[in-house]
């Protein structure tokens, strides 16, 4: 099943903000951050794993009425 209009919106919004979050640890001090490495692999991760869930084909379905979103 593909991703709703609104799914895909949340992912792409995720996506942007992992990057930032990203970006700016470059400007971080790696010393002093206990696994550095380890946040930089999981954001990396993540980033990839929202990019080709958006490669996805857009779904057809509508958002189910009554739901609220997290």
């Amino acid at each position: 099943m593909g991703l709703t209009q609104e799914e895909r919106a949340r992912l792409n919004d995720s996506k942007h903000k992992i990057q930032s979050v990203a970006n700016s640890l470059t400007h971080v001090d790696p010393r002093k951050v206990p696994d550095f490495d380890e946040i930089e692999e999981c954001l990396e991760n993540a980033d990839e794993s929202l990019r080709e869930a958006l490669r996805s084909k857009p779904g057809l379905e509508q958002p189910k009425s009554g739901k609220k979103g997290s």
